[in-house]
């Protein structure tokens, strides 16, 4: 059996589903991100452009270590599904593409919220329909 990986992503928390000969497996990566905080009501003349921008750059590096995280756990999946609901989904691919493992996804979806119940069966169910026509 191909070693197929199924991950519900978003900016927090990637839920992976690795399905093998042994059975199902179901990892957890929290990103340890945090949003960017809006100042309201300040200039950028008062130094908070930069307090900005140091942020955005803190949360731009813990999301790239996360998306680090997932890899090194989907690195030698065979075949790869990736859903969730925002734009996670594009900055994992992005990184995937880089490190050459764009062409083993086989599925990318919109979708919102799921219990770690559901992701793994919309992962067994999506493998199952793939082998049946195969």
């Amino acid at each position: 059996m191909k070693k197929k990986i199924g991950l519900w992503i978003d900016n927090r928390e990637a839920i992976i589903v690795k399905l093998t000969d042994k059975g199902e497996q179901i990892i957890r990566i929290n990103s340890g991100a945090e949003k960017q905080l809006r100042f309201e009501g300040g200039s950028r003349k008062d130094g908070l452009q930069t307090t900005e921008t140091i942020q955005g750059r803190k949360y731009d590096t813990q999301l790239g270590k996360y998306f680090d995280d997932i890899i090194a756990h989907i690195r030698e999946a065979e075949m790869i599904q990736i859903f969730g609901p925002g734009e996670a989904k594009d900055g994992l691919l992005k990184r995937l593409e880089k490190d050459g493992l764009r062409e083993r996804v086989v599925a990318i979806e919109t979708m919102d919220k799921m219990t770690d119940d559901q992701i793994a069966a919309k992962v067994r169910e999506h493998f199952q329909q793939k082998k049946a026509y195969q």
